[in-house]
């Protein structure tokens, strides 16, 4: 936690007007990400903490608008898929995790067994806010305290860490049935926003949040994980959403079924 509030300390300092370009270059070097696509030009962004939650240039994320498709809310990797079974899930291969751990009390009365989730990994280099992957509204959001171990591939490979981390679970409700988001803090990353709701609420909202399909929902301060379940009879994997994939926002990662 030390570790986190120092770097989170660091993130948030002022950076001179003059050196904001040759800072954010630098870092989007280090970490391979597309200064390109940032919105306005780089000195807008007081700190490298605003630069890492950056906006895009309009059109950058073309949302899919076959509405059979099932579309991923961040860029990222495909960290696993996998089907709920047994009430557990797929934190990465033979690693699994019960989903209501995760979810911490969020779409308790939603049936999950024999539905699917979607675990998408975002990198330093990598666009940072979540966007809603379908028309609905958000009921429930809660937070949940928890440890910041590293969410990398390699780690989650090792140790369970998913169900433990610092976390926001979401409901969103659509016309297609529920579906519930999970966003998981990291290792450095202990500040979750999402887009209308007071940090650390609990519970069903008393005025649902309206979004549509593509409208940015929450963002992450650092690197970190989005885990998306769908009860039985929503979306399916498509078979491209394999693990250790580029996804992009707005792209599809699924199909509803017939």
């Amino acid at each position: 936690m030390a570790m986190s509030r120092a770097t989170g300390w660091l993130a948030d300092r002022h950076v001179p007007g003059p050196l904001r370009g040759l800072v954010y270059k630098g870092y989007s070097r280090f970490t391979g990400a597309n200064i390109g696509e940032a919105r306005g030009p780089l000195d807008i962004y007081p700190s490298l903490g605003a630069f890492f939650v950056r906006t895009l240039v309009e059109g950058a994320r073309p949302i899919e608008q076959d509405q059979d498709l099932f579309v991923s809310p961040v860029d990222g990797a495909v960290q696993a898929t996998s089907p709920v079974q047994a009430g557990t899930i797929l934190q990465a291969k033979g690693r699994s995790y019960p989903v209501r751990e995760l979810l911490a009390g969020v779409g308790a009365d939603v049936e999950l067994e024999g539905g699917q989730a979607w675990t998408l990994y975002l990198g330093p280099k990598d666009y940072h806010r979540i966007h809603s992957p379908e028309t609905g509204r958000i009921s429930e959001v809660t937070w949940v305290p928890g440890t910041r171990y590293s969410v990398a591939p390699g780690v989650l490979a090792r140790r369970t860490v998913l169900p433990i981390n610092e976390r926001c679970a979401l409901r969103l409700d659509t016309e297609r049935g529920p579906l519930l988001l999970v966003l998981v803090g990291a290792l450095n990353v202990g500040r979750i926003r999402v887009v209308g709701v007071q940090p650390n609420a609990s519970g069903p909202l008393s005025t649902p949040r309206a979004v549509q399909r593509g409208e940015e929902i929450a963002r992450f301060e650092m690197g970190s994980t989005v885990v998306v379940i769908a009860p039985p009879g929503g979306p399916r994997p498509s078979a491209m959403a394999v693990p250790g994939t580029p996804v992009r926002l707005g792209r599809p990662i699924g199909r509803y079924p017939e």
